[in-house]
């Protein structure tokens, strides 16, 4: 570009011209690449953003910024453009003959110029029937080209709609995405089914649309949905019911009004059935409806689960256990015997305990107990890394609890429930403390009746990410047996990783190995913040790589109590992004968040068109901006994304120890600082410490260590689980 053309960057914040060329379009999320020609300037200007339907010949405003991109250079980043019909025969003709017209080719295209002029566009949305003066079209290709055309107008004119509210363009085409011709007249009468329906753009952004389009901040509506999400706010912190106050005090700071008016807006969200009233240990309490029936639907089904006799009838345990024995030459402890009978008498059990206390043991001389009974077993957990291990543990297939359902990728629902139930006699779970009230509603449904169900899981690790502590409620209900396994056998004793995980449970320090002695699990002291990262830097970067031969990237994994601070997972990220990654040969910006080709990445949500779940790690092999593609390879199996659905993947050189549920690593490094203060707890602390497989080092100030350790107050999650399966 000449300096006579070349735009000046401070002053062009808005662009008019006619497409010349789509050079990219994604129709399912609008991302778009056009070459636009610009009045007055000599050469076409590439434009990027988001646009849900574009053709050559129509003419678009933007607004936005330009850039310098570093493999294309200068280009304008559109936050909105407008589609305006195209004027003048040239531009009709390449817009009629653009392919998106059903019926119309660049030959048919110049006959229906030739024939109508430039009236074209207008005779073919209001007078569609004089299309058969044009050679080669009859009475249903008139209609067809007609309807094809208008559904294209009628896109443009909920844009147009949403563009004068001052919707941004991105927004605007997921809601059209999501709600079709019918969006503006959904978001008129209920802008916040936007926030419960529409994925990215949550209440806040609902809030702001519903502002635009004319909502009061004291309508009953807004209060209503307010309160709603308030409770949806609290699911994601784990609680399934709040007590009436607490949420009166969230929504109304959410919603920026008085008590009052929330303590109406509630009253309204009860008779609406959006909410529903509960008594939970004589607390007056709120549930979203959802999670209300889902948690009876859990404790109904496993209530009818419990009882009756197992599948597999009376065994004589003795004589299994000797045969067990015999046969793997392995020796059961007392408190796995007594474990094994209790669960082999059980139609619906649990098994609890830390590591190294063989919970992999007794459930391979379960199954050895029931084989003879020929009954068929199912294994299963929550994710994809958890059912991986658990695979190689038993030596036999295990899946995902979602593979096991047989979710549908397009729906999200289950195929496997109460009208198809799964056609097994026994349904282990591991990871059992990972799963919430969603997930346990969805595998108790499809549970036949005459199935046995056991739960293993360490109950003293962190509860599920999701709403609910599943594993917790039922051991504390006190409905079914639960074999608590202790005992610390011979070969863990040799590994720190095991006896200090269990000290820390205890309450106890963990024990750093003596001077000069090689040990799997270290504590190194942090004077603060400052000094702990430069530390955490230095250890992934050069001290483990130099003494235990790990690779910093695909062994080494950084877990952190929080995402914010000076070494929370958003700042390690970004210096460990430094360390291990310095030079990406590409990088893109989206959501807020940077991407670069090399970085370490990490999948947030299990996506079953791809195949990958949450808490899946790879590397971003390579970014094409301008073909919408980034590659991430997973374990060597390269998985494209759209740069829209980088939502799914988060930089993962760091990641919360929540984040690490339900993963092993083969090394964790763990930073704790006075900055956690709020987040250290002693079970917070215990699965960081069990996370790694062959080494843990922990590098804390002795305060946040000390204050982790003894901190055994477990934030209460507020759940109705325990209360139902308690009652008869």
């Amino acid at each position: 570009m000449t300096d006579e053309t070349k735009p000046e960057h401070r002053l062009f914040d808005r662009l008019s011209g006619t497409v010349e060329r789509v050079t990219f379009h994604n129709e399912d999320n609008g991302f778009a690449v056009l070459r636009v020609k610009v009045t007055g300037r000599r050469e076409p200007v590439a434009v990027v953003g988001h646009v849900p339907s574009v053709s050559a010949g129509e003419r678009i405003d933007a607004e936005g910024a330009w850039t310098t991109d570093r493999t294309h250079g200068l280009q304008f980043k559109a936050e909105t453009i407008a589609t305006r019909e195209p004027t003048g025969r040239d531009a009709i003709a390449r817009f009629l003959g653009s392919g998106l017209i059903a019926g119309v080719g660049p030959a048919m295209a110049e006959r229906i110029v030739q024939t109508l002029g430039a009236d074209a566009l207008e005779v073919i949305d209001k007078e569609p029937m004089r299309l058969m003066k044009v050679p080669g079209v009859g009475r249903q290709l008139a209609a067809k080209i007609a309807e094809s055309y208008r559904e294209r107008k009628a896109v443009k004119d909920v844009m147009i709609a949403f563009q004068e509210k001052g919707v941004g363009t991105a927004r605007a085409v997921r809601i059209w995405r999501h709600f079709g011709p019918e969006a503006v007249s959904v978001v008129e009468g209920d802008p916040y089914r936007i926030a419960r329906e529409v994925r990215g753009i949550g209440f806040e952004g609902a809030d702001e649309i519903a502002g635009k389009f004319g909502i009061a901040r004291t309508a009953p509506e807004r209060l209503r949905a307010g309160v709603t999400y308030a409770l949806e706010d609290a699911a994601d912190g784990g609680h399934t019911v709040v007590p009436r106050g607490e949420i009166a005090e969230r929504a109304a700071r959410l919603l920026g009004v008085d008590a009052d008016a929330v303590v109406d807006a509630i009253a309204e969200a009860v008779r609406h059935g959006d909410v529903e009233e509960v008594d939970v240990d004589g607390t007056s309490c709120l549930s979203a409806r959802r999670l209300a029936k889902l948690e009876k639907s859990v404790a109904i089904r496993l209530k009818a689960l419990a009882a009756g006799r197992p599948p597999w009838g009376k065994v004589d345990v003795d004589a299994a256990i000797a045969r067990f024995e015999a046969s793997t030459r392995k020796t059961l402890s007392p408190s796995q015997r007594e474990a094994l009978a209790l669960v082999a008498g059980a139609k619906v059990s649990v098994i609890t305990g830390g590591p190294g206390v063989g919970k992999t043991t007794l459930l391979e001389a379960l199954l050895a107990t029931v084989a003879g009974s020929r009954i068929s077993v199912a294994l299963a957990a929550p994710t994809g890394r958890a059912a991986r291990r658990m695979a190689e543990q038993a030596g036999r297939e295990a899946k995902t609890l979602h593979r096991l359902l047989e979710v549908d990728p397009a729906t999200g629902y289950f195929r496997r429930g109460t009208d198809e139930q799964l056609e097994v006699d026994l349904v282990v779970v591991d990871e059992a403390s990972m799963v919430d009230v969603p997930l346990m509603a969805a595998l108790t449904e499809a549970i036949g009746p005459n199935a046995a169900l056991i739960l293993i899981g360490d109950v003293d690790q962190l509860p599920s990410v999701g709403p609910g502590q599943v594993l917790a409620d039922v051991i504390g209900s006190g409905l079914v047996p639960v074999a608590r396994l202790t005992e610390i056998f011979r070969q863990a004793e040799e590994s720190r990783i095991v006896v200090n995980a269990h000290r820390i449970n205890r309450g106890e320090r963990p024990e750093p190995p003596a001077p000069g002695e090689t040990s799997d699990f270290y504590v190194v002291d942090a004077s603060g913040p400052e000094d702990a990262l430069a530390k955490v830097i230095e250890i992934v970067g050069t001290r483990i790589p130099r003494r235990f031969g790990l690779d910093p990237m695909r062994d080494v994994q950084v877990i952190t109590p929080m995402q914010k601070g000076l070494v929370g997972a958003r700042n390690l990220n970004d210096r460990l992004a430094e360390l291990l990654n310095p030079n990406p040969v590409d990088r893109v910006e989206r959501f807020g968040a940077l991407y670069a080709a090399g970085d370490k990445v990490m999948q947030v949500e299990n996506d079953y068109d791809r195949d990958v779940f949450n808490g899946d790690l790879g590397v971003l092999k390579r970014i094409r901006e301008r073909d919408d593609e980034v590659v991430v390879s997973f374990d060597g199996r390269d998985v494209s994304y759209g740069l829209q659905d980088l939502e799914a993947l988060q930089r993962a050189y760091a990641v919360t120890i929540h984040k690490s549920q339900g993963s092993e690593y083969p090394a964790v490094v763990v930073p704790l600082v006075r900055d956690h203060a709020v987040m250290l707890a002693r079970n917070l602390l215990y699965t960081a410490a069990t996370r790694g497989k062959k080494l843990v080092v922990l590098v804390a100030e002795p305060w946040a260590l000390d204050a982790a350790v003894a901190d055994h107050r477990v934030r209460r999650r507020w759940t109705r689980l325990r209360e139902l399966l308690a009652t008869p």
